[in-house]
């Protein structure tokens, strides 16, 4: 489906951004995303750290995590599946248990992990099973693989209170589980956004998204 853009619906279009805005300005305005996003960072090194993140197309996800000051660079791939080496057009068929997943390259002592997960609960909906937009499929769920128990505990701990104080109109359905393997998908998948901006799913999709996080991190872009 990310392939085109259904032109022919923009009153259901506008209605899901509407929405969409309402809930992000729930969740902008909620204790934990304030704090998430304001954490000092405690790291004494500039020893890289890596965050996997899952949130739908992850030409949307990377576009978005390239911006932030800190990020040395993203790749997009494939995780949490049962199958190897696996192909995008096999990830698109939603049969290979895959999510459509960024690993996010970072040096923690510019930017915490308590603000990466405040990106990533702003640049997607986190509500919607199996689904950002018209991507419909497990491929496109939201999901966190953590590294290691502090990412585990920071993630489950700000999804909890995210859902205490009802950030967004529904419940966060977002998978955390532990990173097992991380396949890099094909190379005209990486940085796709910024090479391919005129393609209608960049202009009609990506883009919004991407100005939408710039005002929101705009302190804290490269």
């Amino acid at each position: 489906m990310k392939h085109f853009i259904r032109l022919t619906v923009p009153l259901l279009l506008l209605l899901l951004q509407l929405q969409a805005c309402a809930q992000k300005d729930n969740l902008h305005n909620s204790k934990a995303f304030k704090q998430m996003n304001t954490a000092n960072t405690t790291a004494k090194t500039h020893k890289e750290e890596i965050a996997t993140f899952g949130a739908g197309c992850y030409w949307c996800t990377e576009a978005q995590f390239q911006l932030l000051k800190g990020v040395s660079h993203v790749e997009s791939g494939f995780s949490g599946g049962h199958v190897d080496n696996p192909t995008y057009k096999e990830v698109c068929n939603g049969t290979t248990g895959h999510a459509e997943v960024c690993n996010v390259y970072y040096d923690p002592a510019v930017v915490t992990f308590d603000e990466l997960l405040a990106a990533f609960w702003t640049c997607h909906d986190p509500t919607t099973l199996n689904r950002q937009g018209n991507d419909v499929g497990t491929q496109y769920r939201s999901v966190i693989f953590w590294h290691n128990d502090e990412q585990r505990e920071k993630a489950e701990m700000y999804k909890k209170r995210l859902n205490e104080e009802k950030a967004f109109g529904n419940p966060i359905v977002t998978e955390i589980a532990p990173f097992r393997k991380f396949y890099i998908a094909e190379d005209y998948h990486q940085n796709y956004y910024n090479d391919n901006k005129t393609q209608p799913y960049c202009q009609f999709v990506v883009g919004p998204k991407v100005d939408k996080f710039k005002k929101v991190f705009s302190g804290k872009l490269k």
